[in-house]
């Protein structure tokens, strides 16, 4: 039995999302990305400093937009399985950070942030993190989250940590993307862990 409405799909037991909704933070409001974005999402996903420890490095602002584009267009489609989303801060209505949803056949969900590195070290990545774990469990119905982490980016590592994922393992020479190889640790909550974090 398959029965739609206008964010989500039944079929069968399976829960299908076309659409997520915002979650406010308490600096940012988190939704998934529009056209007009790409000004913003350029003035930072292709500075060196962000792509340091990204796997899929955008090289231009023509890149940005052609990737806003395609994922714009892939919205409202019941099939999809990657879901980008932005931040945009509060005050200044400026999108200041990224973030995806990977979800997999094993209900397992892949989460990955960004931030502009001009506010790096102000928390706004915790703020996506918990909002990407909130997305993945509350209403894509994730029964685990993990993320991969370059050994290298302790910060992303501490993040991990701090929005209550565990280190599971680390893989060493790992195909990044290309002929690009790094170590890479694998974080992970189970849905169980989820619902216990103190709020």
């Amino acid at each position: 039995m398959f029965t739609a409405g206008p964010d989500f799909a039944y079929l069968g037991e399976m829960t299908i999302v076309s659409y997520l909704p915002s979650l406010d933070s308490p600096r940012l409001m988190l939704r998934e990305m529009q056209p007009e974005d790409a000004a913003d999402l350029a003035s930072f996903l292709v500075q060196p400093r962000y792509q340091k420890y990204v796997a899929h490095r955008l090289k231009d602002d023509h890149e940005v937009v052609a990737f806003v584009r395609r994922t714009v267009g892939a919205q409202g489609d019941f099939r999809r399985r990657i879901f980008h989303i932005v931040a945009e801060e509060n005050t200044s209505s400026d999108v200041i950070g990224d973030g995806f949803i990977i979800t997999h056949q094993d209900a397992s969900h892949e989460i990955g942030w960004g931030v502009d590195p001009a506010l790096w070290g102000l928390g706004y990545g915790t703020e996506i993190g918990r909002a990407l774990l909130a997305l993945s469990f509350e209403h894509l119905k994730a029964e685990r989250v993990w993320c991969k982490v370059m050994a290298e980016n302790r910060a992303s590592g501490r993040l991990a940590r701090k929005i209550g994922m565990s280190l599971k393992q680390t893989l060493p020479d790992y195909a990044v993307s290309g002929s690009r190889r790094e170590t890479v640790e694998i974080y992970n909550m189970s849905t169980e862990e989820y619902f216990e974090l103190p709020y």
